[in-house]
């Protein structure tokens, strides 16, 4: 899976996946479950490299201590919205607004689309940002920030 940034805008980015053969309705679930997935943990603040306590630790965590003032200190990093995920021959689409969370959400949901295209659903080519010349952006319904 070939992996590519354009011009990302945290609060109006697309994100776009080209597969090597048009998905299956199984396989297009599949993919839906995953975005769905990576959205809630989003929404809910999981993508917050403020708090990475135990990442931090290192490998051995027996017996770790858990600074519980610096989880509640650690400023909210919320994902705000994810559209649905389109459908296009060899292409799909989602749009999604980062809101504040980190950019290691990035990193999580192309470590799973990693997974996925090894062992699922054969990606080609996953692209942050940006639009395809062959399928237009509109403005979406749910963007806050207007330009």
């Amino acid at each position: 899976m070939n992996i590519a940034f354009r011009e990302v805008d945290p609060f109006n980015c697309w994100i776009w996946i080209k597969f090597f053969e048009i998905p299956t309705e199984a396989e297009k679930n599949y993919l839906d479950g995953v975005f769905d997935s990576w959205y809630v943990l989003g929404r809910l603040g999981g993508f917050n490299s403020e708090n990475l306590q135990t990442h931090e630790e290192g490998s051995d965590l027996s017996w770790m201590s858990y600074d519980n003032e610096q989880k509640e200190s650690a400023l909210p990093a919320l994902m705000h919205n994810l559209g649905v995920m389109e459908y296009q021959n060899l292409w799909s689409r989602s749009w999604v607004d980062f809101g504040t969370s980190d950019s290691l959400s990035i990193d999580i949901l192309i470590n799973a689309l990693n997974e996925i295209s090894n062992n699922y659903v054969k990606i080609d080519e996953l692209i942050i940002g940006g639009e395809n010349s062959d399928w237009s952006i509109e403005e979406h319904e749910d963007l806050v920030f207007k330009n």
